[in-house]
């Protein structure tokens, strides 16, 4: 049963336009316990929301995980993983954070209630509800 994500970056260290460049990424660096259970949790083919943090404050575009957790190679100590993550397909338009929060289904939302993971679990009605709000089909 597939399941739903969200990712956050920061654009001005890994754009989506360089990751679509890229076409898949070794999602590492992840330093949270709970971020990097959630990492362990994903399923090759699982669908990942790409949001923008801190600049921007935006999802815009949709990712698949390519490889299931692995040993995080940047790790220089401790047990963290990293899964690998390709470019599905761009929001047609961006969902901006304050629209997030605005919107009652989205009450609940990792986004808003754990605002610094970096790495979180979405329902399949969030995720529905985020696809809408972008004009994504």
């Amino acid at each position: 049963m597939r399941k739903y994500w969200m990712v956050k970056q920061e654009p001005t260290s890994y754009p989506w336009s360089q990751f679509v460049a890229d076409k898949i990424a070794a999602w590492t660096g992840v330093r949270n316990f709970q971020a990097r259970n959630n990492l362990r949790a994903m399923k090759k083919g699982d669908l990942v929301l790409y949001y923008h943090s801190v600049e921007g404050k935006e999802i815009v575009g949709i990712a698949k995980v390519a490889r299931e957790a692995y040993p995080d190679s940047t790790a220089e100590e401790g047990d963290w993983s990293c899964v690998d993550l390709a470019p599905h397909k761009a929001l047609k338009n961006p969902v901006i954070l304050e629209a997030i929060k605005a919107h009652p289904k989205l009450k609940d939302i990792a986004l808003i209630k754990q605002s610094r993971l970096s790495v979180m679990p979405l329902t399949e009605a969030e995720f529905e509800t985020l696809l809408e709000m972008s004009g994504t089909e």
